[in-house]
């Protein structure tokens, strides 16, 4: 039986965008939605800037109790999980529940929650004793991390294998692959799997401040997030989710659901080398692309579009360049390059699972976004990272790549549901 992961649903939740409709429109379209940040004052902060989400959870269908229940992070996800299962046309009744699993990747969990309670018991910070008597009933599920996968077991039903995933900035495709491999395994029939990330408040703002990670650029919010280009200086914070319902090859064929995609080949590695800093040469980068693209069976040459991590600071561009030449070859100089963190910013761990979202959806209308604010390259740069304009062309073989703080290195190759391989896997 082929146990190939095909995604046959797709939930978003982001910045500019709810739906997967609205989400690919304004990628495609190469527009931008950074902002001066409006979820609390920032003028105290050096980084003032972030890619919010206008999200209203009870208009997105969320009951008062589950909003009162949930922290933003929850919500996101909840809604992502509902989106993909509706998108799937997944009959929760057809299959035994235990045979649907959930797989979500986070970074910081319920930060919003936790920052908003202690604010309220410390009186902004004015005591140090707290009362927890002030606390909302739902505390603790604020600071365990797998309320983020529970909830979503609930939304849809699943009483299958569920796990949350924190590997910092690659969670989201870390998660991902953990749900496809959960199918290729034969564990679960049927998994949501994806990312969600709420870390626009001021504990996440101040620590990226403390290390100059984020940019600076308060005179054009709009346009701060300049992947590759020589005016980049420090990525532009995001919140968001993205959730995708998994299922066989071959059972989504059986039933006549849309795929959008397959899941080819991943790999992970680390760098031992340093907490928030990159060897410049790329190397482990590198080799995680080499161990996903042979998990695939794909020749470097068979790649249409790698969608880049592209954070907009100088040694991620770089070391992710350096990346590329080391694993594509040749290749490297003629296949296109984009970030779509110039358009949503960089969610942190739910990143990972919108740029899967992102390149299933350029498969599917064989379409690769742009680079939006990319009008001045670094000349140190001399890939093709599609500047500014969505490009129409054969979008069948994608690479996406992660990097993360602790050195995280995830490479997940994609394909579309018709790519043909250059040879079958067992």
């Amino acid at each position: 039986m082929n146990r190939r992961a095909a995604v046959t649903g797709i939930g978003v939740v982001a910045p500019g965008a709810i739906g997967r409709k609205a989400y690919w429109d304004l990628l495609s379209e190469g527009r931008t939605a950074t902002r001066r940040i409006s979820h609390f004052d920032p003028a105290p902060f050096r980084s003032q800037v972030a890619a919010e989400v206008d999200f209203d959870p009870l208009a997105n269908g969320l009951t008062p109790r589950e909003v009162r229940r949930m922290d933003r992070a929850a919500q996101f996800a909840v809604v992502c999980a509902e989106e993909a299962m509706r998108d799937s046309g997944f009959d929760v009744g057809a299959i035994p529940p235990e045979r649907v699993g959930v797989t979500v990747g986070s970074a910081v969990g319920c930060t919003v929650g936790l920052e908003n309670e202690y604010r309220v018991l410390s009186d902004d910070g004015k005591h140090w004793l707290l009362d927890h008597e002030y606390a909302v009933p739902h505390l603790y599920g604020y600071m365990v991390p797998s309320t983020l996968g529970v909830e979503v077991a609930w939304a849809v039903g699943a009483e299958g294998p569920s796990s949350v995933i924190s590997t910092g900035c690659t969670s989201g495709l870390d998660a991902v692959w953990n749900g496809a491999m959960l199918v290729e395994r034969g564990e679960a029939d049927v998994v949501f799997a994806g990312a969600t990330e709420a870390p626009i408040s001021p504990i996440t703002v101040a620590s990226f401040d403390a290390i100059r990670a984020t940019t600076p650029n308060l005179d054009d919010p709009e346009h701060a997030s300049r992947p590759f280009d020589a005016r980049r200086d420090g990525f532009v914070l995001g919140e968001g989710a993205a959730i995708v319902t998994l299922e066989s090859e071959e059972a989504a064929r059986s039933r006549g659901a849309k795929i959008y995609g397959v899941i080819d080949g991943f790999a992970n590695r680390t760098n031992a080398f340093h907490m928030t800093g990159l060897k410049p040469d790329g190397r482990e980068m590198a080799e995680a692309i080499n161990a996903a693209l042979r998990y695939a069976k794909r020749d470097p040459s068979e790649i249409d579009y790698v969608n880049a991590h592209g954070s907009a600071t100088k040694q991620n561009d770089r070391h992710e360049t350096s990346a590329f030449k080391r694993s594509l070859g040749s290749h490297a100089f003629d296949v296109p390059v984009s970030s779509i963190k110039s358009m949503i910013g960089h969610s942190l761990g739910a990143i990972g699972a919108l740029e899967v979202v992102a390149c299933l959806l350029a498969i599917d209308n064989q379409v690769v976004p742009p680079t939006a604010n990319l009008k001045e390259p670094d000349p140190d740069l001399d890939l093709d990272y599609v500047p500014l304009v969505a490009r129409e062309q054969r979008t069948d073989v994608v690479l996406s790549v992660g990097s993360g703080f602790g050195g995280f290195q995830t490479a997940v190759v994609l394909s579309g549901p018709n790519s043909r391989r250059t040879s079958s896997r067992t």
